[in-house]
């Protein structure tokens, strides 16, 4: 069972190809389960990210993309999902009508710390200000504060800090350990992400160590592509579930009105 369950599209303006194209991609390249997940709605870092008009437009285009799916006999289903900007301490800013919408799940993810962006090249140089142990701490504070909230059902790229290069300081290693265990305790699924093979960092989020905890707490996981454009589609799929089977992951989740399903790889 092939699973890919973070996808973009043009409407976070900063993906390209049309929804149509990475649906029949999907379906040649023997993806079972493809779920779109663009940028949810906010009314912060705008230039990134849907509107709310666009976003019954995008949930509208999931409806039609299923019939034509279905309608050409594809193996491929479609899910339908939406990313989450989770930002401490400025909860307000997620919009009630994202966390109600019709959507089969939520990943939340965590890019910024306060108004910085971290893993945008454009804002590299807030590194220089908050440091690598404060911009880790900060983000596991975040990663804890929003499991509780209970609201979403996939965490996105568990250690996305890592991006340009600055890994997790070693001293936080207990910290990494009870964020994932608070992950368990409120059901999320953690999501094994092979956009970071195409970052500088070269590696799948998160690390082989934090999968292996993860296998040990009883965390479940799911995959996902992180595609912006359809080149991207099912990019390091093979290298992920490599990595997965390894640690002695078997089983992967989806979910179908945010009810957690589990499939075997």
């Amino acid at each position: 069972m092939r699973v890919d369950l973070h996808n973009h599209t043009i409407y976070c303006n900063h993906a390209t190809g049309t929804m149509q194209e990475y649906v029949e991609k999907a379906n040649k390249i023997n993806i079972d389960i493809f779920g779109f997940s663009c940028h949810a709605p906010m009314k912060f870092d705008e230039k990134y990210r849907m509107d709310l008009r666009t976003m019954y437009h995008y949930l509208q285009q999931l409806n039609d993309l299923e019939e034509y799916a279905k309608e050409r006999g594809y193996k491929t289903k479609i899910l339908k999902g939406l990313e989450v900007d989770y930002i401490l301490d400025y909860e307000n800013l997620i919009e009630s009508s994202v966390l109600n919408a019709e959507v089969d799940y939520l990943i939340g993810s965590v890019h910024f710390i306060g108004n910085w962006g971290f893993d945008n090249p454009e804002s590299i140089s807030g590194w220089e200000k908050y440091g690598v142990f404060k911009t880790w701490d900060i983000y596991f504070d975040s990663i804890q504060s929003m499991a509780k909230t209970k609201y979403f059902q996939i965490v996105g790229h568990f250690d996305l800090p890592k991006i340009f290069g600055s890994v997790m300081p070693k001293e936080l290693n207990k910290k990494m350990e009870s964020t994932l265990q608070i992950l368990h305790e409120n059901n999320i699924v953690l999501e094994v992400n092979a956009a970071g093979l195409r970052k500088h960092i070269k590696e799948q989020y998160p690390t082989i160590d934090i999968l292996k905890k993860a296998k040990e707490i009883g965390l479940d996981i799911t995959l996902g592509s992180d595609a912006h454009s359809v080149e991207q589609i099912g990019f390091g799929y093979e290298t992920c579930v490599k990595i997965i089977k390894d640690i002695g992951f078997n089983n992967v989740a989806i979910f179908k009105n945010k009810e957690k399903i589990m499939l075997e790889l």
